[in-house]
């Protein structure tokens, strides 16, 4: 519904009221069963952070979702492969709907879910929760970029994980709205490389704090957090170097040390660490495994940019099917072959220590 603008708003151009979270949830439920589902997923992601399960935590799929049909045949691919390496790995499907941008381009499916500017929020709200709900009916944990502070309202009882991305690490919105969240959110370093900036909102977002959101009826509320004591460091890269190799994830261990905080890295195979060549994802997990064979326990997980097919396009009128819009990542084949190895060379040599335990 279009709603009077005010006199004084000179730059508005419109209005429109929403949907309410209630509203759009009663739409797409989350029935008992499925909650529970959702519990066991964040207690699995819980517990590989906490160093309990000594899983990875798998953080597997496209930059961004821009459609629905081929989500859901990566959803369905990425089930059959987490059933055959799950032994090794918990994982959760990236399910990133909104987009930061340095200066102009879509952003994202919520906000913009016709990819033609027309900006039918509820529309993209409605589709973005429909989706999760059947990832999570194949079985499979969703993860989230938080980026709107209003958006988790919508969603975030589906969502297992979550990550702050680079450009909002330092946003002391984004650090209140982590500390309420009620799963695991990773905080990424800055685009420089920088940790500081990270390892302060963890501490931040790990105590209690106070902010003005909006309830599930779209009213304006004051939310008084407990604090996340999940919260955790995400590596990747900076601007002039990657920062997954064993020395900095030396120096990100003793920052979080330092700090008396968990020692627990996620280590993210693009961005500054593939130095945005997606075929250099498979040279980062390769050297992740090496650490983790070699006895690093900080490493908790990794992420990845994967999609049905490689590469990326623009948007257009014939757009292929199962390529990115946004950054490119590697195709399905290559995602299955990378993972099995992977997972191949975590059990020779869990079998070998078991074999000199004996």
């Amino acid at each position: 519904m279009r709603v009077d603008i005010p006199s004084y708003d000179v730059n508005i151009r419109s209005i429109d009221s929403m949907l309410s979270p209630a509203e759009i949830a009663s739409r797409h439920p989350v029935d008992e069963d499925m909650a529970r589902q959702i519990k066991g997923y964040r207690d699995s992601v819980r517990a590989i952070l906490s160093g309990e399960d000594r899983r990875l935590l798998a953080i597997v799929g496209p930059c961004s979702i821009h459609d629905t049909e081929a989500a859901l045949d990566y959803a369905h691919r990425l089930k059959a492969l987490s059933d055959k390496l799950s032994d090794r790995f918990f994982f959760v499907m990236r399910t990133y709907f909104e987009k930061p941008r340095t200066t102009v381009g879509w952003k994202g499916l919520v906000l913009d879910p016709d990819l033609d500017g027309s900006y039918d929020i509820d529309k993209g709200l409605l589709t973005a929760r429909s989706l999760l709900v059947e990832i999570t009916r194949i079985g499979l944990a969703v993860g989230c970029e938080m980026l709107d502070p209003i958006i988790p309202q919508y969603i975030d009882e589906l969502i297992s994980w979550a990550s702050i991305g680079a450009r909002t690490t330092e946003s002391q919105t984004h650090r209140n709205l982590a500390s309420g969240l009620s799963f695991p959110v990773g905080f990424k370093n800055s685009t420089s490389g920088e940790l500081n900036n990270a390892v302060n909102a963890i501490r931040s977002a790990s105590s209690p704090s106070s902010f003005i959101g909006i309830d599930k009826q779209g009213r304006s509320a004051i939310y008084r957090t407990a604090g996340n004591d999940m919260c955790h460091l995400i590596l990747r890269g900076g601007d002039r170097s990657p920062n997954y190799y064993e020395d900095e994830v030396e120096l990100a261990r003793r920052k979080l040390e330092e700090a008396s905080l968990r020692q627990a890295i996620i280590i993210d195979c693009s961005h500054g660490n593939s130095r945005k060549d997606f075929r250099r994802q498979k040279r980062v997990l390769r050297n992740i495994i090496d650490q983790v064979v070699w006895g690093d326990d900080a490493i908790r997980g990794f992420m990845l940019e994967s999609n049905l097919e490689e590469g990326n396009q623009p948007i257009g009128e014939h757009m292929a099917y199962g390529v990115s819009i946004t950054d490119a990542c590697i195709g399905w084949d290559e995602t299955e072959r990378i993972l099995s190895s992977a997972a191949s060379i975590l059990r020779e040599a869990a079998e070998g220590r078991a074999r000199r335990e004996l």
